[in-house]
């Protein structure tokens, strides 16, 4: 009987048991020379750990925004990205005239609010008005149909804030009280990281209320399951999809702005490779689960920062973090092989299926 299994072995499951043993070898390897020789010390790992918790808190924000339009229109928002630049790189022409005139060093707080709200605003509308000029029309027609416009509206929208506000680099201005280091536990943290970090956890828990015990969240999750039974039941489907889109791009305003504090600088294509990254993120973590969202994004966010120097500098790769990108990716075919339906699962896939 095993004889007959081993038979039935064909050449794409040999080719993918020789790629996980592959990449496992690699992983364990590089992290056993790194290690043994001892090149980082334990502030530098600490360092890359908290580097990699604030950049997985902004990939979690965005990757709620496609996990939860996944879970009502079972489609993938491609224009999600654009709704993330559109905010923070709206916003950079509120922030940079306060910070000219001094008020952002007088009132920071004060002027900080101000930004965020333009960008809220701004990704929140922009991200409603695709869902109502992009998606609602063909909210009927074959999936293939919604997927292709949605990558036709992510380069509409990246070609009009080209148009509006020019291609170049805009550098995002630097604010007083968020200069400088805290130290906690004899470990140091940059003012912008631990604020980016704890701004992305409380708004995770909002996001996480919001849909677990609020009657919007509850009529979320009635859509999310059946539209048509929910539509029965009194619920407003077209206005429960809105506010999906609407809380989306609020989350994604809120991104744009932490993403704003970390890499201070923003521009038209911004939105494009933490939008993958993002999307990596929800579907690590199971694509239409709130929880697996945050999760995926955390884990993401701490393998690409740790995940270079640990895996690759053991190896003798010359410049590993130039290749923070592969080990991402690698992480993300890994779990879809060992797991297809991402860490947590797919909520609905046993019902849907």
């Amino acid at each position: 009987m095993q004889r007959t299994g081993i038979l039935r072995l064909n050449f794409v499951d040999a080719f993918l048991w020789a790629f996980r043993i592959g990449v496992v070898a690699i992983v364990v390897w590089g992290t056993i020379g790194t290690l043994t020789t001892g090149r980082y010390t334990r502030e530098q790992w600490a360092d890359f750990a908290i580097f990699g918790l604030s950049q997985g808190g902004i990939y979690a924000l965005i990757a709620l925004g496609y996990t939860m339009v996944y879970g009502i229109l079972r489609m993938i928002n491609f224009a999600h990205g654009e709704v993330f630049m559109s905010g923070s790189y709206t916003a950079y022409f509120v922030a940079a005239p306060l910070a000219a005139s001094g008020f952002l060093d007088r009132h920071p707080i004060l002027g900080l609010l101000l930004i965020l709200a333009v960008s809220v605003a701004t990704s929140t509308s922009v991200a409603v008005l695709v869902e109502r000029v992009a998606y609602r029309p063909l909210r009927r027609a074959p999936r293939l149909v919604p997927l292709i416009t949605a990558i036709g509206a992510s380069f509409f929208l990246q070609y009009a804030f080209r148009g509006l506000y020019g291609s170049g680099f805009r550098a995002y201005p630097e604010i007083g009280i968020l200069r400088g280091e805290w130290a906690i536990g004899g470990i140091t943290i940059l003012k912008t990281q631990g604020v980016v970090i704890v701004s992305a956890a409380v708004m995770m828990a909002i996001l996480y209320a919001i849909v677990m015990r609020t009657k919007v969240g509850k009529a979320m999750r009635a859509v999310s399951e059946d539209k048509e039974a929910a539509a029965l039941m009194g619920i407003n489907v077209d206005r429960i999809i809105v506010t999906t889109f609407a809380i989306g791009g609020a989350m994604a305003g809120v991104a744009g702005i932490l993403y704003a504090l970390v890499f201070k600088q923003v521009h038209f294509f911004m939105g494009f490779v933490p939008g993958i990254k993002a999307f990596t993120s929800a579907v690590l973590g199971g694509i239409g689960n709130i929880p697996g969202a945050m999760l995926g994004g955390m884990f993401l966010g701490v393998v690409e920062s740790i995940g270079p120097a640990l895996f690759l500098d053991g190896l003798g790769i010359v410049a590993p973090y130039q290749l923070k990108d592969v080990i991402a990716f690698t992480m993300l075919v890994m779990v879809l092989i060992f797991r297809p339906s991402g860490i947590l699962g797919e909520r609905l896939a046993g019902k849907r299926a």
